[in-house]
């Protein structure tokens, strides 16, 4: 039985590939308290496990599923990575690339201490700075070197080995260095955690409009209806804009939604629609504001009829058009009348605070609530509605992959050394340019958040576990090679670049203690950093940091792996 599992797993090499995968992501989920060994350390470990088995699989599989996890990367962080570059957020785009360069000059110089060779170095990078992706761009610059196909093997096998061994503090200790002693290091956690809650007040005021609505826009709305019954201020019909215009002035932002007539008439308003004694109202706005309202109006009653009606919730992707603004300054325009914004997302999904001087940015996803034709009038203005599809654009995809793949393919040659991106840094370099030109062409290239998910995930855990499976049969010589020192060699890797990192944001670049924190996080592409540090602050507001310096210090980490391994050409 043993004998046919072995005969079976070796001729067809995609049952092991899927077991690796499935596998590895149920060992990724379970968890000790906090510790976690992740879902690609996870199913490279299990492929190193399967890999005993001695299985040939050939090289294409794994290239084509990393092209496919590297364009799906370029392509999430394309928007807000141009955008930056750009103009919007340039001190955290120069601190990223800082930080980035920190990551591998500290590595470079622990690996020239330590006399590794490229591939050693370019595994204790990826590692310790925790970008997988560093995996398939060094293998693929060690492909282009002038070497003996037996030493590409041994070189190409040991960079799984270092970053197995180095990735779990680079994981693990990133989230500690900058969720626990980051905030003591800038002050202490009690004091950093009320610099952030002042932070949050000041970015919640609208510089724009004294309007109190405008404070938080998660706070829930309410639809209550009210008998018009004062006999003294509608002694004349008054209209829905003076309505509205007399809540103002009173400090709350109500809307009139809809009206029944004291004959018994539904009717959804305009601004010139008169409003007469006897009539009913429905009103929206937030609670602590439109319970006050008997005072006025008259007393509340209880009408489901009129208070029944649609309400439309939406994404739309902004574009140039509501680029640059805040949320203060949208809320304040007039086509934003009784639009609600529930959530901003950026690049694959990070949340960052829906705060009044929270700046938009082009290819950012707004979640937006209100009456259909109120949201209607709003998408224009803000961009392209992101309508439900579970459709791909593969026609886009794969051209652009191969577009990307050519151009990195390119070489070119100073002396003997070789140079180019690689397919895979073209593949990166392709996400990049076709992400943002989705933000100028709505309409091309579309690909569905869970389709941009499994590209992702899928890709590169497939990529991991062929590479597992390839370097199993060497895996524990290639740790007695390298020795248990290159452990070691990772901590000062990981930690010391950080340390180093959170404090030029204090000192030169002048950071607010949680959008610091948040940079550090974004331009080390430490998710789980991130975690840590608004657990430990108690506010989202460290997301404001980490979105730009992510799009930068995920392209530019990954690049330097190709430099890694020239450096020591």
């Amino acid at each position: 039985m043993l004998h046919w599992f072995l005969e079976t797993f070796r001729t067809y090499p995609s049952i092991p590939i899927f077991l690796t995968v499935g596998l590895g992501f149920l060992l990724g989920r379970l968890k000790y308290k906090t510790f976690s060994l992740g879902t690609v350390t996870s199913v490279l470990l299990v492929g190193v496990v399967v890999g005993q088995m001695d299985i040939p699989i050939g090289a294409p599989l794994k290239s084509l599923f990393f092209l496919l996890f590297l364009f799906a990367i370029g392509y999430s962080c394309g928007p807000q990575f141009v955008a930056s570059v750009k103009g919007q957020g340039v001190r955290q785009v120069v601190f990223a690339v800082v930080v980035c360069a920190l990551c591998l000059a500290v590595t470079f110089a622990c690996a020239k201490l330590m006399n590794y060779n490229a591939a050693i170095a370019t595994g204790l990078f990826s590692g310790a700075q925790t970008i997988s992706a560093v995996i398939g761009v060094g293998t693929d610059t060690i492909g282009t070197l002038s070497l003996s196909p037996e030493e590409k093997k041994a070189w190409i096998d040991l960079i799984p080995v270092c970053y197995a061994v180095t990735y779990v503090f680079g994981t693990i200790g990133s989230a500690w260095i900058l969720g626990s002693l980051g905030p003591m290091m800038l002050g202490g956690l009690k004091k950093v955690r009320q610099q952030t809650k002042e932070l949050e007040i000041e970015l919640d005021k609208s510089a724009t409009s004294a309007d109190p609505a405008t404070m938080d826009a998660n706070r829930p709305i309410q639809f209550r209806a009210y008998k018009v019954d004062d006999k003294e201020v509608f002694a004349s019909p008054k209209t829905v804009s003076d309505v509205e215009k007399h809540f103002l002035g009173l400090g709350r932002r109500l809307f009139v939604e809809r009206i029944r007539t004291v004959a018994g008439k539904l009717a959804d308003p305009a601004a010139d629609t008169q409003i007469s004694l006897g009539d009913t109202v429905a009103l929206s706005g937030r609670h602590e504001f439109i319970i006050q309202d008997e005072s006025w109006l008259g007393p509340e009653v209880d009408d489901p009829e009129l208070l029944s009606f649609p309400l439309e919730k939406t994404r739309v992707m902004v574009t140039r058009k509501a680029a640059g603004q805040t949320v203060g300054e949208l809320r304040a325009k007039p086509f934003f009348y009784g639009v609600i914004i529930r959530s901003i997302t950026r690049q694959g999904g990070v949340e960052i605070p829906v705060l009044a001087k929270t700046e938009l940015m082009q290819g950012d996803m707004l979640t937006i609530v209100g009456m259909p034709q109120e949201v209607k009038a709003a998408v224009p203005n803000i961009g392209v509605e992101e309508r439900p599809t579970n459709v791909t654009d593969l026609v886009f995809v794969s051209l652009a992959i191969v577009i990307g793949a050519i151009v990195g393919a390119l070489t070119l040659r100073f002396g003997k050394v070789p140079v180019s991106l690689s397919t895979s840094g073209g593949a990166l370099l392709a996400g990049l340019f076709f992400g943002w030109l989705r933000t100028k062409k709505p309409s091309v290239g579309i690909i569905p958040d869970s389709s941009l998910w499994l590209m992702n995930n899928l890709g590169l855990n497939m990529f991991i576990a062929v590479i597992g499976i390839q370097s199993g049969p060497t895996f524990i010589s290639g740790i007695e090679q390298v020795g248990w020192m290159l452990l070691l060699m990772g901590v000062v890797s990981t930690t010391l670049p950080l340390v180093i990192a959170m404090w030029i944001g204090d000192k030169i670049f002048k950071f607010h203690p949680a959008i610091n924190l948040g940079c550090c996080a974004g331009a080390r592409t430490t998710t789980a950093s991130l975690g840590a540090i608004t657990e430990a602050l108690g506010s989202s507001v460290p997301a404001m940091g980490y979105t730009i310096t992510y799009a930068v210090g995920n392209t530019v980490l990954i690049l330097m792996g190709v430099a890694m391994v020239l450096m020591f050409v």
